[in-house]
């Protein structure tokens, strides 16, 4: 399993896809909304995606829900973390909701043969718009709570969970899709707010891969965390214990233009200690990325343990258990 995850522009596989599907380095595709049109036709593409790969892949989406999920016809239509607790009388319902969602969530996609959902959103819900209402609340603690059920709802039913964006996305009015965030606040102050969720969960045995956010922490480290062996390897893989699955951010995004060209924002990526790059909405830019990065680039051993997990026995049942707390919500979302 090669360490670039790539996409795809249409509903159906393009010959030019076909062959960036069979290079050696490719080992993942994430999906968009531009690639649903139906169940049918969804399941059909990730075959024809598989075919042309002919070696393990994982296969990955955004559908964290509100207005971050990819596919909504014939999907359940889950809500912004950010407002479960709106929904619900108290923090033990808000859980459970958030639970409920997090095995509707795995359980349609894992119907399809898709890995993962690239979630939950760990940041602090603060001054970020890119952000928003994809965070759970404005305080770590609820965050931790609420997040923890959401991915415990994935994990009974077999999908791995990926926090994101560490170490905090939150705290930042620019958005990293269209420009280069600088957050200027502190260690001590990240350690007692922002960090706490990632801190907590990975404690808890329940993160298995994390994204880390484009923004640079300017009174810490002079690179993106994406980009920074300090934030990744001296703080997550050290100091936090982390041994799961590094996913960088989408290298087309202006967040990481900082790095450099395609190439080398990918090979700086994977140097600074992400075990996966991912490179959307650009073929051309993912084109470079394959072709300039040395084909001897070493594959993290860790990939291959969030590929192929099998719905466990018990999914039919939590899966409609989860879809009756649903429809209780379900006219006041």
């Amino acid at each position: 399993m090669g360490p670039v995850m790539i996409d795809c522009r249409t509903t159906s596989l393009l010959e030019d896809e076909r062959d960036m599907l069979a290079h050696p380095l490719t080992g993942g595709v994430i999906l968009f909304s531009r690639n649903y049109e139906s169940t049918a036709q969804l399941s059909t593409l990730i075959s024809e995606i598989r075919d042309a790969a002919q070696k393990p892949l994982l296969i990955a989406v955004d559908h964290e829900g509100g207005r971050v999920q990819r596919f909504r016809e014939g999907f359940t239509h889950l809500p912004a973390m950010g407002d479960i607790l709106t929904y619900t009388r108290n923090r033990h319902d808000a859980g459970e909701l958030s639970y409920a969602c997090g095995v509707i969530m795995a359980y349609e996609l894992k119907q399809l043969d898709i890995d993962i959902s690239f979630a939950p959103v760990l940041d602090i819900n603060g001054v970020s718009n890119v952000i928003g209402n994809r965070g759970f609340a404005p305080d770590p603690l609820t965050v931790t709570e609420l997040a923890g059920s959401l991915i415990k709802g994935m994990h009974a039913v077999g999908m791995p969970s990926t926090g994101k964006h560490f170490p905090g996305h939150g705290s930042v009015v620019a958005d990293s899709h269209i420009d280069t965030p600088v957050d200027e606040r502190d260690w001590q102050t990240l350690e007692q707010c922002d960090l706490i969720p990632f801190k907590q969960l990975i404690k808890d045995g329940l993160i298995d891969a994390m994204m880390p956010a484009h923004v640079r922490f300017s009174n810490i480290d002079d690179n993106p965390a994406g980009f920074s062996p300090f934030w990744l390897q001296t703080v997550l893989r050290g100091q936090l214990g982390f041994d799961g699955v590094i996913f960088s951010d989408d290298l087309s995004m202006e967040g990481a233009a900082v790095a450099g060209s395609y190439a080398q924002r990918a090979a700086k990526a994977l140097a600074a200690g992400c075990d996966m790059v991912l490179a959307c909405n650009n073929t051309a830019g993912a084109a470079q990325i394959l072709d300039g990065l040395p084909a001897t680039t070493v594959v993290s051993h860790r990939l291959a343990g969030l590929s192929g997990r099998p719905l466990n026995p018990h999914s039919v049942k939590e899966y409609a258990q989860a879809c009756a707390i649903w429809q209780h919500y379900d006219s006041k979302i």
